[in-house]
Order: C-alpha cells, then structure tokens, then sequence
C-alpha cells in the first residue's frame, strides 16, 4: 500500500526560507518606514510632538479628514449594502457590468480619478459653467474632497460583502417570504444580521482609505491651507517647507489611526470566529 502523501509539506528549510523571505520584505517595506515616522516625530521629544497639533492650519486638517470620514463612509455603506444585495440575491440584466463598475476605482489611478473630476466639475469642466454661475463651487472646495473620497472608497463594502452574501445563497430568505414576511421584513430580521461582521470589515477599510486617501484628493483639493487640506494633504505641505517635526508628527496620527484600525478588525474577526 503506498503511503498517503501530504500535499502541503515542504521541507523544514524550505518553510524557513519563506519564513525569513516574508519577515525581511515586511521588514524592508513595513517597520522601517514606521519606525522612521515615529522615529521623527518624536525626536525633539513628547512637548514637541504634542505642540505641533496645536499648529491650527493641522487642527483644520484633522478635523476635515474626520468630517470626510464621517460623511463618505455612512453614504458608501449604504451604497454597498443595496449594491451587494441586489447582486448575491437577485437576478438582473447588466448583473456583469454592475459588478464591473463598483472595481473600477480599484483599476483608476486615484490622481486620474481626480483629474476626472476637474474635467467634470472645474471652471472649465463641462458643468463648470453651470456651476460658477450658480454660485457652485466643487472643485477646490469641501464636496470636491467628498467626491473623490467617496469614489476611491466605494468598492470596499460592496466587495467585502458580495461574497459573502452569495455564499450564504437565498434560501433564509426564500423561507422567510414563504413564511408571510415582507421584502424589508427579511432584510432587516434575515440578511443583515447574517452580514453584521461583513458590514463591519466593509465599514473599517472604508474609513481608514477615506483617511488616508492623497492622490484623488490632491487634485480635487487645491492645496488651500486651513480651507481643503486634509491631514495626508497637511504632511505634504509640512514636509515640503522643511518642518519635519511637525510633518512626521501629524503622519505619526495617521499610522496610530491605521494601526488602530487594524487592531479593531483583528479583534472583530477573533469575535466573528467564536
């Protein structure tokens, strides 16, 4: 009887190779660069580092960043349940090209995404006539930076979610309306709460790419200090006149908001696994 073979099995020096290979590249790319920031932030000492947030032009940035935040993340949510629900659970013509559209911000550069933008809503744009005699404004404003944060981020809900809803398949669903429920009766008491966890992974990696987005935001922005900077925007600015200190600061907070954002999705998962 020939033995069975274990397909997976590789020699012990071959799996430490990976090993090392995996630790030096996150090593490489990863911890050197947060090592650099922190190392930075810090190097003229705490009163330092917590003197430069009082900077207002940076207290504007965070706070428009968490505005943008607060504002694309509810408004993508909504956007990816309806989309992700639509997709897993009904049959439609242009099922393929939806699906198609919600990955086209995956296949854009965020900077020609903003370039679209300008081209649609900027002074000269197609409706920037339009705009600018109505007192508009879009581009170089706020609802610009909203847009672009909301196009770079919308796919993020919506792909955690079609998965996950199509692996589930109808049948809860199917019973339910046998059972007398309404449309919204099964939607509330019979599809979200099997997609609560996906919702939440959804809503995580959404709000920490809308915080972190720079290239789509860039264009749109301006650069107009205390009126369209976010806070990628303001480490730019900091970095590029030399102010080191306050720029690897203000990045320091945006790893933190990372760093968190991580922790938070592990210790969802470990819930969702229990």
């Amino acid at each position: 009887m020939i033995p069975k073979k274990n397909a997976t099995s590789e020699p012990r020096w071959f799996q430490l190779i990976l090993i090392g290979i995996s630790i030096l590249y996150l090593f490489l790319l990863l911890l050197i660069p947060l090592i650099t920031v922190f190392a930075g932030a810090f190097e003229k000492g705490f009163h330092v580092y917590f003197n430069s947030f009082l900077d207002p032009d940076t207290l504007f940035s965070i706070r428009l960043t968490l505005l943008i935040s607060l504002l694309a993340v509810p408004l993508n949510l909504t956007f990816g349940v309806m989309a992700a629900w639509a997709i897993a659970k009904f049959e439609f013509w242009g099922k393929n090209i939806l699906t198609t559209l919600i990955d086209l911000p995956f296949a854009v550069s965020p900077v020609v995404a903003g370039l679209i933008f300008v081209l649609i809503f900027g002074k000269q744009g197609w409706l920037g006539p339009w705009l600018y005699n109505h007192d508009i404004k879009i581009i170089f404003a706020i609802p610009g930076i909203l847009l672009a944060t909301i196009f770079i981020t919308f796919p993020m809900v919506a792909r955690e979610l079609i998965p996950l809803m199509e692996e589930q398949g109808k049948e809860e669903e199917e019973a339910a309306l046998t059972l007398g429920a309404s449309g919204w009766q099964t939607f509330w008491h019979v599809t979200l709460p099997n997609i609560k966890w996906g919702i939440v992974y959804g809503v995580i990696l959404t709000n920490a790419r809308a915080m972190g987005e720079f290239g789509a935001v860039s264009v749109v922005s301006g650069h107009i200090r205390g009126l369209t900077t976010t806070l990628p925007l303001q480490v730019e600015i900091l970095y590029n006149e030399y102010n080191y200190v306050q720029a690897f600061s203000a990045a320091s907070l945006l790893c933190f908001l990372g760093l968190l954002t991580l922790v938070v999705k592990a210790i969802l998962e470990r819930k969702a696994k229990t």
